[in-house]
């Protein structure tokens, strides 16, 4: 499969998450705040670029992470509600690119680049399987 057939510029998905304890710094390293952990933005905006893309590959493909340039730019409590959004600003064929940023409220707290590649299912478990 090639990307470049399927997956156009601009393609896009927005989630939300209200965060809880579970996904802050402190439920994983003792003595942390409470607020929203780093990589769990940074899954957030993963999840948001698959949701903007997962549709339109043919069946028996997905796409795996493979980079992430991110900056988290301000810390939010338990509680707050984060928008995640993710554009598709770059289709090789077999790598998608991402403009991602995380809102809370108006105010960003995160933003970047990240990059997917896209994998056949069974030749991916198969590989994975041998080792």
């Amino acid at each position: 499969m090639d990307a470049r057939d399927v997956i156009k510029i601009g393609m896009s998905a927005e989630r939300i998450l209200v965060v809880p304890p579970e996904r802050t710094v402190g439920h994983f390293v003792a003595h942390m705040p409470m607020v929203f952990a780093t990589p769990m933005m940074i899954l957030e905006m993963e999840m948001t670029s698959g949701d903007a893309i997962n549709k339109y590959l043919e069946p028996g493909w997905i796409t795996v992470g493979t980079e992430v340039d991110i900056r988290h730019l301000a810390a939010s409590p338990v509680g707050a509600t984060i928008r995640t959004t993710s554009k598709v600003i770059a289709v090789e064929r077999r790598v998608i690119r991402f403009a991602v940023e995380a809102f809370d409220g108006e105010h960003k707290i995160g933003d970047g680049r990240h990059a997917r590649g896209l994998v056949n299912r069974a030749s991916f478990a198969k590989r994975f399987g041998a080792k």
